[in-house]
């Protein structure tokens, strides 16, 4: 599945600096540059817990040949008139030909080749200049040999022909230039946890060969992943878009060894076939009359497709502004030398003169493939989109639920795919592996789990609340801590509820849960007039409504909408609330109302009016290692972004922070926005002035310190989510400091002690019970074998997986001056994913961690970022990130911004 964070965990780590590249501004500064910190080494293994035995999906790798180098050289592809080659794809043709035509010259040699700039070889290169001309037929004229052109049993008289065969050839420029020497056996020493700065080049090298040869079978790639043409593995999500299931597959450096990681994965393609279907589709109307031109054509823009009845390939530029009958273009005569020329039009050409039958092309724009200069045009029913090209835009709820729904496989099911296809990807036969001496085991390996018992949960009146798998609930039980709805009034955008029932119903559970649900002042029903016009309107006006008939403002709003996912009046009423009025809202939009509906949304009401649910019994009686002892704040951080092919809608980050220490169950959040696919979060600290700071971090630490009994917390424990391994040392010195900086901004002489770790979800190690259908128990932890040779990590599996396999978060403590135990940490982790206070079960990341996500989702959807998205390609044109000024959020009202708005 494609994460909410761009998929940016794949990349292949940034070169390593060489000595001395340390980009040091020695002028800006004179105190001395601070050492920077490294990742800790593990403190050993955890001991708590049954032993369970687990198989993972990752397969042994032997390596025979570790004396060998790999020699890196760039590649610089030029035309014939030195002009760089920009067209993306065209590299690999040119550089198989490259091997094809100067072997000798080679030395015989494989490539392992990115597909971009960089080219591997084992041993090197003879010469150390290495120019060449490749010449390369031109795969988008489509006049290939193998179709058009006259074999070498043509009669005579087909000469001309042949004389013209030249201009369907490109010719190329290749020059590769030494780079770096990368030896082998900097694998086997990661192996025996001593990382060097090689490490991840060498690993990146063997990955780049795996990739190469999915690439060569024809496949899709996508970063680490691969995707055969084959129809048995698309799915049909609507609106002319397919999931496309496919693998992946990556090299791990492991306790146990050298290790492949398989996967099943899954991505978006534009379904393949006649273009004009695909607009249909895409637009959901009924007639080729009807399609929107305009977002055709921003559709359309960039894919490729192949023109019958010459099978040529070419990539969209635009459509033509008339219809084929009237777009004209003017013919040159062949046969006389007088080169006489008519003007035609496309339609008149294909019909008349090429003799092609066209049925609804007429009155349709044309396809152009041409150059910006000069258009070439077609009629759009000769022009079929070609198969497994990625689809980037943002999915309607509606796909995202089907393709979740159409790519889950239960435990036994994804294992027999994996090892299915392992068996026919036939690694052993892929020449450069053979070189490197790799050869691939065919079984998964075994680890060693261990469940952890679930920790104990406290309910109202001093009652326990017994955790059966991971779920519980509230039967015959009141909340912890209930809050009291006063003052307060519905609103209904909905014309189909019935507003009497609900409110009744709502007081009757709210009793039986111990809140106290009063009387509602009013409801309030949308002027019927106001149904159709803009959200935000809508919102004014029933705002103008409230304000006019209650006597005060009131302290709690309920709002019923008329559907549950993707209401355009979601955001704009998020907004008038919390952030210009600061009043509590829960939106609302019942289907089926029973009494677990109820209870949910009571949940969440509770949460939000400043109320407790349920709480960890080492909270209550504070006895949390560790952490009950001192001051201890609990922070969650994370980004997100728009889709892989929205480039410019901003990235959102939140910081969520505990409260009311000695609890580690209440959190508040801070959103921010910031520049476009930017991880790491640039707004912790923000000084303006010597007395100010509008930093993320010092909102925090007032509100912990204004709730904790005037205290300042004197540990900080960060849960950093959605970085990749090559960002782990950005998050430890660049973060980390920047939080230091905040803490010291507010009083010089303290200084807290810092535990960092990063979470992560996108990864693609799974869990297995051999023998078992059923997903690993929740509570199930994995600290060995397959974590990493050196570094403090471990897998983590808290909830129950009920349907498709249940995928473990990876933690990775990057720092520990707390001095936690291994079992400590571990038992914190999973204590901290039975404090969501929106579920009565356990959940599969700390609960901070998903406090971040919901806070940056709902403060996101408060502006409408004004989405160039359809106008970037669907190839995403990406802008480097920081380029342009970035819209601001909203922030807060005073009353709400302690709250847990996000439950």
């Amino acid at each position: 599945m494609e994460s909410h964070n761009g998929e940016a965990d794949d990349l292949p780590p940034p070169p390593p600096l060489n000595a001395g590249d340390e980009p040091v501004k020695a002028e800006e500064t004179n105190k001395p540059s601070k050492p920077k910190r490294s990742l800790i080494q593990r403190k050993g293994f955890g001991k708590k817990g049954q032993p369970i035995r687990l198989v993972t999906n990752h397969f042994k790798v032997s390596l025979k040949n570790t004396e060998e180098f790999f020699y890196h050289y760039y590649v610089n592809l030029k035309y014939e008139d030195n002009t760089p080659v920009d067209r993306k794809g065209a590299g690999r043709s040119v550089i198989e030909k490259l091997q094809q035509t100067y072997a000798t010259e080679l030395a015989n040699k494989d490539f392992a080749y990115d597909g971009e700039k960089s080219l591997f070889t084992i041993g090197a290169l003879p010469q150390v200049n290495n120019e060449f001309t490749v010449v390369v037929e031109d795969v988008s004229t489509g006049k290939t040999p193998a179709n058009g052109s006259p074999g070498n049993d043509s009669p005579p008289g087909s000469d001309r022909k042949r004389a013209r065969r030249p201009y369907n050839t490109k010719t190329y420029k290749v020059e590769l230039s030494f780079a770096a020497k990368i030896p082998m056996s900097a694998i086997a020493h990661a192996l025996r946890g001593q990382e060097s700065e090689h490490t991840q080049e060498a690993i990146r090298v063997i990955d780049i060969i795996l990739r190469q040869h999915s690439a060569k079978q024809g496949c899709l790639l996508v970063r680490q992943s691969f995707f055969h043409n084959n129809p048995s593995n698309f799915v049909d999500l609507g609106g002319g878009v397919m999931g496309c299931r496919g693998f992946h597959s990556s090299f791990r450096a492991t306790q146990s060894g050298l290790s492949l990681n398989i996967d099943v994965s899954t991505t978006m393609i534009v379904k393949p076939g006649p273009v004009v279907d695909f607009l249909i589709t895409n637009q959901k109307v009924d007639h080729p009359q009807k399609i929107d031109w305009a977002k055709a054509k921003r559709s359309l823009k960039n894919l490729r497709i192949k023109i019958s009845p010459s099978n040529a390939e070419n990539k969209i530029v635009g459509l033509s502004d008339r219809p084929c009958r009237e777009t004209m273009f003017t013919l040159k005569r062949r046969n006389g030398d007088n080169g006489d020329s008519e003007e035609i039009s496309v339609y008149d050409h294909f019909v008349r003169n090429r003799g092609i039958e066209l049925r609804y092309s007429g009155d349709l724009p044309c396809i152009n493939v041409g150059k910006p200069k000069r258009p070439s045009y077609f009629p759009i029913e000769l022009c079929n989109l070609v198969s497994l090209q990625r689809y980037t835009k943002a999915l309607s709820t509606l796909q995202r639920s089907s393709l979740v729904e159409k790519s889950r496989q239960k435990p036994q099911e994804r294992m027999s795919v994996l090892s299915d296809v392992l068996q026919r990807s036939n690694y052993d036969s892929e020449p450069m592996l053979m070189a490197c001496g790799i050869s691939i085991a065919k079984s998964f390996t075994e680890v060693d789990g261990r469940v952890l018992q679930a920790p104990k949960l406290k309910a109202g009146n001093g009652e326990d609340i017994f955790t059966r798998n991971g779920r519980w609930n509230f039967n015959n039980k009141r909340l912890i801590r209930a809050s009291t709805v006063e003052k307060w009034a519905v609103v209904n955008f909905s014309a189909r509820c019935n507003i009497r029932d609900l409110v009744r119903d709502l007081i009757k559970c709210g009793g039986m849960k111990g809140i106290k649900v009063e009387d509602p002042f009013d409801a309030f029903e949308e002027n019927p007039s106001m149904r159709r016009a803009p959200a935000v309107r809508r919102v004014e006006d029933m705002f103008e409504q409230v304000k006019t008939k209650l006597p005060g403002a009131p302290k709690f709003l309920l709002c019923v909408l008329s559907e549950r996912k993707n209401s355009d009046v979601y955001g704009p009423w998020k907004k008038k609330c919390l952030s210009e009025f600061g009043i509590v809202t829960q939106c609302v939009a019942p289907t089926r109302v029973n009494d677990q509906y109820l209870t949910n949304v009571l949940l969440k009401i509770n949460a939000k009016l400043g109320g407790l649910n349920s709480m960890l019994q080492v909270e209550s009686s504070p006895a949390m290692p560790l952490v009950s002892k001192v001051p201890t704040m609990i922070l969650g951080m994370d980004v997100s972004h728009g889709s892989p092919g929205q480039s410019d809608v901003p990235s959102i980050a939140a910081v969520v922070s505990s409260r009311e220490w000695p609890l580690i169950s209440k959190y508040r959040a801070s959103v921010r926005s910031q520049s476009p696919k930017m991880e790491m979060i640039d707004s912790l600290f923000k000084p303006r002035g010597t007395d100010d700071d509008e930093g993320l971090i010092k909102e925090c630490l007032i509100d912990f310190y204004t709730s904790s009994g005037k205290r300042k917390p004197e540990q900080i424990i960060i849960f950093r989510d959605g970085v990749s391994e090559s960002q782990f040392n950005q998050v430890l010195n660049i973060e980390l400091d920047q939080i230091i900086e905040a803490c010291k901004f507010l009083d010089e002489a303290w200084e807290p002690r810092f535990t960092l770790i990063v979470a992560q979800k996108n990864h693609h190690t799974k869990f297995f019970i051999p023998g078992d259908p059923n997903n690993v128990p929740p509570g199930t932890v994995v600290d060995n074998k397959i974590c990493h040779p050196r570094n403090y990590d471990f897998y983590m599996c808290s909830h129950a997986g009920m349907i498709g396999t249940t995928r473990p978060t990876h933690y990775h403590i990057l720092h520990d001056e707390i001095g936690f135990t291994p079992d400590d940490l571990q038992e914190l982790v999973h204590s901290l994913s039975y404090v969501y206070q929106r579920s009565t079960t356990a959940i599969s990341v700390v609960a901070p961690i998903c406090y971040a996500h919901l806070a940056a989702a709902q403060v996101g959807q408060f502006i409408k970022f004004e989405e160039m998205s359809e106008t970037s390609s669907s190839q995403g044109g990406h802008t480097s990130a920081g380029s342009v000024p970035v819209q601001e959020l909203p922030r807060l009202h005073e009353k709400v911004k302690s709250s847990m708005f996000f439950c």
